[in-house]
């Protein structure tokens, strides 16, 4: 065990966000997303599963550990609803609320289109999979600096 490391911040996810560099991307997304067929197409190819947690709670925990990046004007991206691509739900506003609490600022956080989403988070370093039931609980988040 180690002191100050949320404990659903598993021994692989550690390993994970400690390998990223800055500008490396890690997706966090729901339990419909298809996490490891995606992952398969990652830097590490690696797909971590977070058991009963929604992307909430997980980005939470690994937003005590990871910065996001200041050096570009959207860190974050989500997936847009199909059909209704400026329909902001409430998966959305908890992940907004989460980002700016531990960033103390308003982070900025852009929808894009479904397939295009997959065809970032293929790019992408990692991907978590949680348990979030809600749909479009799917976010890419772009790793910072670390400046202290």
């Amino acid at each position: 065990m180690l002191k100050k490391i949320p404990p659903l911040i598993s021994a692989e996810l550690l390993t994970i966000l400690a390998e990223m560099g800055h500008g490396d991307d890690l997706v966090l997304v729901d339990r419909n997303f298809p996490g490891v067929s995606v992952a398969a197409s990652t830097v590490s190819g690696q797909c971590i599963q977070l058991a009963g947690v929604d992307t909430t709670q997980a980005a939470r925990a690994i937003l005590e550990l990871f910065p996001v990046d200041t050096f570009v004007d959207v860190p974050v991206r989500r997936m847009a609803v199909v059909g209704q691509p400026e329909a902001v739900l409430d998966v959305h506003i908890d992940m907004q609320q989460a980002l700016d609490a531990a960033e103390n600022r308003a982070v900025t956080v852009e929808a894009i289109e479904r397939m295009a989403f997959y065809e970032a988070a293929s790019r992408a370093f990692a991907v978590v999979q949680t348990t979030e039931a809600r749909p479009y609980g799917c976010f890419i988040l772009k790793k910072g600096v670390v400046f202290d």
